[in-house]
């Protein structure tokens, strides 16, 4: 895996922020908690959850990237979804009430692996905003985490497995898995596709394998730079 870097408070005005870097992928994530819910929510005693992303204009090797300004593109969109969906899966929404927790996570330089590093870099942000908001405020009964989850890219490059795949090896890579597991291992997302030719059950093996080894480290530096923050057993 890439070297990872994961640096907190990077937002004095955000309740949980965290600027994560991975090889050349660095993306900011800031989480906020705001009273009420989407419409279909009210009155039924649940919080929610959200995510947002985006890559900064300046932030792809490929050239400007234009902003989006006339509503989410697909791929954008697509990501946001993942994002969230590994998120909820730390949270339990009941007992946040009827607030919503937004997360923003936005790309300054992209080099692989964006959507993986945004979901581990906002888990952290997330653990972060819960605890000031605890010792401010004391908005929930019960710690609303109950997982602690990260997510690594894997692939299969010239015939070999690689973990945590950068823009070069990814553009290359016959086989590509995101792979979002709780920190005991257990599996939250699985997406990835074969480029050209099928692949084989021992190959998606040994890829779910290498993700675990991956995803294992990404937690315990999760849990180096939340230290004094109680974080959930298991999951």
């Amino acid at each position: 895996m890439r070297p990872v870097s994961l640096r907190t408070g990077f937002l004095r005005q955000a309740p949980g922020s965290v600027l994560v870097q991975q090889g050349g992928t660095r993306v900011l994530a800031a989480v906020s908690v705001e009273e009420g819910v989407p419409r279909w929510l009210r009155g039924k005693g649940s919080g929610w959850l959200t995510a947002e992303y985006a890559m900064l204009p300046q932030s792809s090797r490929g050239g400007r990237v234009r902003r989006e300004r006339r509503g989410v593109r697909g791929r954008s969109a697509e990501i946001q979804r993942f994002i969230g969906r590994a998120l909820r899966a730390a949270v339990n929404l009941r007992r946040l009430g009827e607030r919503t927790v937004q997360v923003d996570c936005d790309v300054i330089e992209a080099d692989g692996g964006t959507r993986t590093a945004a979901v581990t870099g906002a888990f952290v942000a997330l653990a972060l905003a819960f605890e000031r908001l605890r010792t401010r405020r004391r908005p929930f009964p019960d710690p609303p985490l109950i997982r602690q989850v990260a997510a690594v890219s894997v692939g299969v490059v010239g015939g070999q497995v690689l973990l945590d795949l950068d823009y070069d090896e990814d553009s290359r890579a016959e086989v590509d898995l995101n792979v979002v597991q709780t920190a005991s291992g257990r599996l939250v997302e699985v997406q990835g596709a074969a480029e050209a030719r099928p692949f084989s059950r021992r190959v998606l093996d040994e890829l779910l394998d290498r993700a675990a080894e991956g995803n294992l480290e990404l937690c315990r530096r999760q849990r180096e730079v939340l230290a004094g923050i109680p974080l959930p057993e298991g999951g």
